[in-house]
């Protein structure tokens, strides 16, 4: 029989190619990092089912699916440095570091903050930096970064974070109304302007402004 932790991954891999993921790095990725290490308490044993599950502060985690499109629609390079902006559990994060040169993640909730640094160090994760930060507003003093992706909706692309985009750089992010289905969209900034993509309806929440509330 096969070992039970081994038919859960391939059922997962499998999950991930069937929603069109092909980039075999990206399913690498996907495959080491352990999704049940960014859950903790009741739906520890939903880490490998595609679908969305909370997480402190009112967040969630991702599906694993979308995780994956949107980490492949960026086309992240070893010698890229990526911003994400909104940290979670830390999930896309893991991700990202198993294929960029440095990842910045930033997040407006301390204790995601604080919760996803306990799992990087855990995981022996050494090229992910983690901050508590207005989100909206990037990281200027890190600047430029080769990608960046946002996991909150926004009613626009922030300009703050477009201006922190490399010229050859690629931004993935949801875009829409908060309390409805938004797009996810792929933005390539040239010499001559920014190109949009749009890639496939998500859900999101939205991006807040401002920092968290510490009792949150």
């Amino acid at each position: 029989m096969m070992d039970p932790v081994a038919e859960r991954k391939m059922q997962f891999l499998f999950s991930l190619r069937s929603h069109g993921v092909t980039n075999k790095r990206v399913l690498t990725a996907m495959e080491k990092v352990d999704r049940g290490k960014y859950i903790r308490g009741t739906f520890e044993d939903r880490a490998y089912e595609d679908t969305p599950l909370p997480i402190a502060c009112g967040q969630t985690i991702s599906q694993p699916s979308i995780v994956a499109l949107m980490t492949e629609a960026l086309d992240v390079q070893p010698r890229h440095k990526v911003l994400e902006i909104g940290t979670g559990s830390g999930y896309q994060a893991a991700i990202l570091s198993q294929l960029a040169r440095r990842v910045y993640t930033v997040d407006r909730h301390r204790r995601l903050v604080k919760a996803a640094r306990e799992v990087f160090e855990a995981e022996n994760i050494s090229n992910i930096i983690a901050f508590t930060a207005d989100g909206s507003r990037g990281l200027p003093e890190q600047a430029p970064f080769d990608r960046i992706v946002l996991t909150a909706a926004s009613e626009d692309p922030p300009g703050p974070l477009l201006a922190q985009l490399r010229i050859g750089g690629i931004m993935v992010l949801p875009v829409g109304q908060s309390d409805a289905v938004q797009t996810l969209v792929k933005v390539t900034k040239t010499d001559e302007g920014l190109n949009y993509q749009e890639l496939r309806a998500v859900r999101f929440v939205p991006l807040l402004e401002g920092l968290g509330k510490e009792n949150t």
